[in-house]
């Protein structure tokens, strides 16, 4: 958490507060942590982008072209605020007004490069398609696919897709009805998880994403918004109850030293 459907909502409601202004300061007390921040500072923010579960926000010297972006990385409970708060790690004080990077657990990150410079953040320059673009096809997806391990932890790599986490890596795989162990996946299955993945992004992207636990150290927006996706689960954090599909138990396990969750009706290992 957060993953790409929470991140690309973060990038819709920030849009108008952050494009056009400039970046007067970004005020922290780590500089190891988010690096070269001052190299923001003067610059004016283009229009928020997004590539897997980064937020980029590109930056540029008066009417040049950007030559920097402000690179975003929200960890599993970062997020901007309006306001100041406990938990405030970094502020983005801009022409008009503030942004506040809250993150209770601290792995978030945040720096600034210059412009499609990804040296230091490497799962950035080697992440694979964009799951709701044209670039995610199904012929490259299914000659992966047939070659990969354990398709969860294939999936989380961030190589044959990009922003798939651990919820949506669950949700994709019930219902594309396969075992997050499996291996080596068929035409058939890699063309049902190519759908699935598209799926379940597209829906989770129009509900917001999904927030869990109490909303205050997990995700929520700025505004105060939770995502809506969470009620739409049929497997991730359901450990114990019914499949919606079957009426088995779900099951958790722990798969690539993460929690897994899935249907052993639905989701046979082959």
């Amino acid at each position: 958490m957060p993953e790409l459907p929470e991140v690309e909502t973060t990038r819709r409601k920030i849009a108008p507060l952050v494009t056009g202004r400039t970046v007067l300061e970004i005020q922290h007390l780590n500089p190891e942590k988010y690096p070269d921040t001052e190299l923001a500072h003067g610059r004016t923010v283009l229009e928020p982008q997004r590539r897997g579960k980064y937020l980029i926000l590109p930056l540029a010297q008066g009417d040049a072209a950007p030559d920097r972006e402000l690179i975003v990385h929200l960890g599993m409970t970062g997020g901007f605020r309006l306001e100041e708060g406990p938990h405030t790690r970094l502020t983005l004080r801009l022409s008009d007004g503030a942004l506040y990077f809250n993150d209770p657990r601290r792995f978030g990150k945040v720096r600034v490069v210059r412009s499609g410079d990804y040296g230091a953040l490497p799962t950035l320059a080697a992440m694979g398609p964009e799951p709701l673009g044209e670039e995610f096809g199904l012929e490259e997806f299914t000659q992966a696919a047939a070659r990969a391990g354990a398709v969860k932890p294939w999936l989380l790599s961030q190589r044959p897709v990009a922003g798939v986490g651990n919820i949506y890596a669950d949700e994709a795989l019930w219902r594309a009805r396969i075992h997050p162990a499996q291996g080596r996946l068929s035409e058939e299955q890699a063309a049902r998880l190519h759908a699935a993945v598209r799926e379940v992004m597209q829906e989770a992207v129009e509900l917001g994403g999904s927030s869990l636990g109490n909303g205050v150290s997990n995700y929520r927006q700025h505004d105060g918004d939770w995502g809506g996706f969470q009620l739409q689960h049929a497997a991730y954090g359901r450990g114990g109850q019914p499949c919606p599909r079957c009426g088995t138990p779900i099951e958790k396990t722990v798969l690539g030293q993460r929690g897994t969750h899935f249907c052993p009706q639905c989701q046979v290992l082959e």
